[in-house]
């Protein structure tokens, strides 16, 4: 009961706490800074994909050669 009363009230009062004459906490916001913004959010998910590609090419290359190794050995 309490936890649903704190996300209530939250919802509630948020906006009336951050808002002053529609402005937010970064201040006005025009066409260029969403513009921005979006690129950099589609920016970062790329190299986020790219990155753990990588990571995930090394570790089953290793994973390869680990098994490539116990097959010789073990024959």
């Amino acid at each position: 009961m309490a936890a649903t009363l704190a996300a209530l009230s939250a919802l509630i009062l948020s906006p009336v706490a951050l808002g002053a004459d529609g402005e937010g906490t970064a201040g006005r916001i025009d066409d260029v800074y969403i513009t921005y913004f979006c690129f950099a959010v589609i920016a970062f998910f790329a190299v986020v994909v790219t990155v753990l590609s990588l990571i995930q090419g090394r570790l089953d290359a290793k994973k390869e050669q680990r098994r490539h190794d116990l097959d010789r050995f073990n024959s």
